[in-house]
């Protein structure tokens, strides 16, 4: 079903590039080793970067990241949400859509009989 929607070609305009996007959770915990690490006996510990992304049957992959691919999973895991956020809002107005063209069939059908 194709019909002009002033909203909804706006959303379209506003999509981020799909080739930069990430599913996906950013994780950032702290490892402390048990002995032996000055860093951890002060309690400072050894920050990480994670990309966790859940697959069909609960398995979870997680990715390392370096420091400076953190900015950039950031941005994409926010493109991603910024998508699927306008994808839910079109299908939203494309099901009212729907029913506004069912009802106005109806009322067509009355008026011809």
């Amino acid at each position: 079903m194709k019909h002009k929607n002033i909203g909804q070609v706006r959303r379209l305009l506003d999509l981020p590039d799909v080739s930069d996007i990430l599913r996906g959770s950013l994780l950032q915990p702290m490892i402390r080793h048990r002995q032996g690490c000055p860093k951890c006996a002060r309690g400072e510990g050894h920050p990480v970067s994670v990309l966790a992304v859940t697959y069909p049957g609960r398995r979870i992959r997680h990715i390392s990241l370096s420091a400076e691919q953190v900015s950039q999973v950031r941005r994409q895991l926010d493109n991603y949400q910024r998508l699927k956020a306008a994808l839910e809002q079109i299908c939203e107005l494309n099901q009212q859509a729907l029913r506004a063209e069912g009802a106005d069939s109806k009322l067509r059908r009355r008026n011809r009989d």
